[in-house]
């Protein structure tokens, strides 16, 4: 929307405004301000003159010295080869030195060794058309007529009405309201505390017993896509340009002027915001009008002169053999307003936005009126606008106004009423806006009071509720007046659930070890149980089977996010990544005996990885995750796995016996089904229960006081029998003296026998309240070596 700042004066008093405080203020208040131009100002001291004088120069045949009057003492000398000029013609002189549009400067010279004083100007170098300044000569210099007598020497600016300020305003599609001068002027009259000047049109009509009943009938056929409709009819109309104000006013907004019948209804959409059209009354069979819609692939000559083909969807205005407008868009070539028209059909109506949008896109020809439809506008605009047009009429003398007016509203419906509740929006905005400033500008905006409610204005249809009152009454007081304030509501403080802190220590860690996170899908082809090696009745092969699968390949939930893992490290490894080491905080979905049940959820800890690194890496990672959950754990092979390596597998086992996972290399089968030829490394960690086993708080144990006591074991044990097993059975029998086991040494060979090995564990011993005696330790160490012997079946080595 583009409004003139000069038309704007005619509804309230901006003038003394800033140009850029007027734009900033608007902007703030909602009715956002995209940019500005100053018309006009590319236009410096050129003036309106009258030619007292003409004759021939002496050293050209097409070039007259003009002498001219142009408010000075002394006459102002010429040189023109502009043929069309005469003695006393009044026209524009720019006087040297001027400035005009297109960065041109006229200055004082010689043509032909006679000095010109500067140039008389044409409307193309005034920026002007021929339908800005009807009648005047393409060719030559702008010829201005004896009404202009009494500008001599004034600035064409003012004369011609050139200077005004066109904003630019983006409206939003919730405020067609504001697609207006009207609109917008009350926005303005609210936000800088002005007055608003609105009048009531008038019109006198002719009086002379002729009435719209003997020119016209209307019938609505389509009263839902067309709520209301309103006409009037002119007759011995004159067909003319309108008068210079009225030009200058559709100028500075962007419209081209026609003439006087054409910009009446293009002014009054743009003061009333109301869309409308004038039909050659010769042009309509039948002297009737019918709304209705289209007949399938019905054609229409549009004003444009382009053929459209229609639907049974487009509304039309119709007269009794035709179209002669396509309802909210574009008016028909057949009706169109020429030279020739006396008799003119004013149509006022309103429309359905979707409907008129939906035409508009399907026809491709979108239009002022077409974008101001489609937005909603108010049925209640149609009258005032209908006679506004009429009173301009009279007022330019245009013809004459037959008396009575169709208006056709079935669908009138009750203002909507909201209740003001001052408090609640004022809790609302977090402010404390006074009750007699709501008042005052929600009154202004065109709200009424009714007791505890307020009644809506017709044309704010976007208004419905508190909210809407309270984003009314603050953009008028301004956002920038809200105060910072704590938040206040009754709520708890937001945090992580203690499982969800686990898990994010389990993250933090492995990422400290070098680990980059994946994710991947949650469903999986069955096929994958298959490449892992699964056996046919592992019962990790029951999945959750998706009901609409986007294919075979992701039709089940994974019961075990090992296949995922290992699809990954795959990818990395076909794109020669030597050494990569990933874990997946992952969900498998296991589920229930109970077919109408929802499946378990657990996650589950995979980690893999291949280059750097063996199966005591791996164990190592593990070990580091128990320490920091504060997790006693055990590792225990594991030989029955088909996915992996039998004999470098491992389960992590709790103190109550509870698995915890599963750890090793994958089974070199497995692993050439993902395209390895070197080792990969994978774990499984159920982390529900390493969180069910995890101490919240770690012990504190302070440091010894004590000097500790270090005794070596070294025994001969069958080959399969776990180092592990070995010191968790010397750590039992120790009991709390035993402060650490650790394996120091394995030896094989010939002597010891077939399927033999030699182990030496180094126990430490520490008591906490004194200094071990020999006695103490030998009480220990026998209790150790009964206990390998009663247990194990081992002695020590001779």
């Amino acid at each position: 929307m583009i409004l003139s700042l000069e038309w704007l004066t005619e509804f309230t008093d901006t003038a003394e405004i800033n140009v850029k405080e007027f734009c900033n203020r608007m902007t703030d208040t909602g009715s956002k301000v995209e940019g500005y131009e100053i018309l006009g100002e590319d236009i410096e001291n050129v003036k309106v003159g009258r030619i007292t004088s003409i004759r021939k120069h002496e050293n050209s045949d097409h070039l007259q010295i003009c002498m001219l009057d142009v408010g000075t003492d002394s006459p102002l000398q010429i040189v023109t080869g502009a043929q069309n000029v005469f003695e006393g013609a009044i026209v524009p002189v720019a006087v040297a030195v001027a400035h005009l549009p297109g960065d041109v400067t006229i200055k004082p010279g010689k043509l032909r060794g006679v000095a010109s004083e500067g140039m008389l100007c044409s409307i193309g170098e005034l920026n002007l058309t021929e339908h800005d300044m009807p009648g005047a000569d393409n060719n030559g210099i702008l010829i201005l007529g004896e009404e202009f007598a009494d500008d001599i020497g004034h600035d064409i600016r003012d004369v011609l009405k050139l200077s005004d300020t066109a904003v630019e305003f983006e409206i939003t599609p919730n405020r067609p309201d504001c697609l207006s001068v009207i609109g917008l002027a009350r926005e303005a009259s609210v936000s800088f505390d002005k007055k608003l000047n609105l009048h009531t049109p008038e019109v006198k009509g002719t009086s002379d017993g002729d009435n719209i009943k003997n020119y016209l009938s209307v019938t609505n056929q389509s009263p839902a896509l067309c709520p209301r409709y309103t006409a009037r009819v002119v007759k011995n109309v004159h067909i003319a340009p309108s008068p210079l104000w009225l030009r200058a006013r559709l100028r500075a907004s962007g419209v081209r002027p026609i003439n006087n019948i054409v910009d009446i209804t293009n002014y009054v959409m743009l003061e009333y915001g109301q869309p409308m059209h004038a039909f050659d009354y010769k042009c309509l069979d039948g002297s009737a009008i019918t709304v209705r819609t289209a007949a399938e692939g019905e054609h229409f000559i549009s004003l444009d002169s382009k053929e459209h083909t229609l639907d049974s969807a487009a509304l039309v205005i119709a007269d009794a053999k035709k179209p002669v407008a396509l309802a909210g868009v574009m008016g028909g070539e057949n009706s169109e307003i020429v030279d020739s028209t006396t008799t003119v059909v004013f149509e006022s109506a309103n429309f359905m936005g979707a409907s008129v949008r939906v035409t508009a896109k399907k026809q491709g020809m979108r239009t002022e009126s077409s974008a101001r439809f489609e937005k909603g506008l108010d049925p209640e605009n149609t009258l005032p606008a209908i006679q506004r047009a009429c009173e301009l009429v009279e007022l330019l003398g245009a013809g004459e106004v037959v008396d009575g007016i169709i208006d056709i509203y079935p669908g009138k419906t009750d203002a909507r009423r909201v209740a003001f509740e001052p408090e609640r929006i004022n809790t609302f905005l977090g402010t404390d806006i006074d009750v007699d400033f709501m008042k005052d500008a929600l009154m202004r905006l065109g709200f009424v009071f009714d007791g505890s409610c307020v009644i809506v204005p017709s044309w704010r249809s976007d208004v419905e509720d508190m909210a809407d009152l309270a984003e009314e009454v603050i953009r008028i007081r301004g956002y920038n007046t809200i105060q910072s304030t704590a938040i206040y509501a009754s709520t708890t403080e937001g945090c992580r659930t203690p499982k969800q802190k686990f898990e994010l220590l389990l993250e933090r860690t492995l990422i400290g070890m070098g680990l980059s996170e994946i994710q991947t899908f949650s469903f999986i082809s069955p096929k994958f149980y298959d490449k892992f090696g699964m056996s046919s009745d592992d019962s990790r092969r029951r999945s959750v089977v998706i009901s609409n699968p986007l294919g075979e390949d992701t039709s089940i939930m994974r019961t075990t996010a090992l296949p995922s893992m290992l699809e990954v490290l795959s990818r990395n490894n076909n794109f020669n990544n030597e050494n990569t080491r990933l874990f997946e905080m992952a969900t498998v979905y296991l589920p229930s005996e109970d077919p109408d049940a929802l499946p378990e959820e657990p996650t589950s800890l995979t980690i893999g990885f291949y280059g750097k690194g063996d199966f005591y890496t791996m164990k190592g990672m593990l070990e580091t995750l128990c320490r920091v959950s504060r997790v006693k754990v055990s590792c225990t092979a594991k030989s029955d796995d088909p996915s992996f390596h039998p004999g470098r597998c491992a389960e992590l086992i709790a103190e109550d016996g509870a698995v915890i996972g599963v750890f090793g290399q994958i089974h070199p089968n497995v692993a050439s089904n993902y395209g390895f030829s070197a080792p990969v490394y994978c774990a499984e960690i159920r982390v529900p229960v390493l969180f069910a086993h995890a101490h919240e708080m770690e012990e504190y144990h302070p440091l010894p006081k004590y000097p500790a006591v270090t005794r070596d074991f070294s025994f001969t044990c069958d080959e399969q029998l776990e180092v592990g097993v070995i010191e968790n059975v010397m750590s039992r029998a120790g009991g709390k003296l035993v402060e650490d086991v650790r394996l120091f040494d394995i030896y094989r060979g010939a002597q010891l026998g077939e399927g033999k090995k030699s182990v030496s564990m180094r126990v430490v011993l520490r008591a906490a309240d004194r200094t071990l005696t020999q006695e103490d330790s030998d009480k220990i160490s026998a209790k150790i070596i009964d206990a390998l012997a009663r247990d194990l079946g081992i002695t020590l080595r001779s």
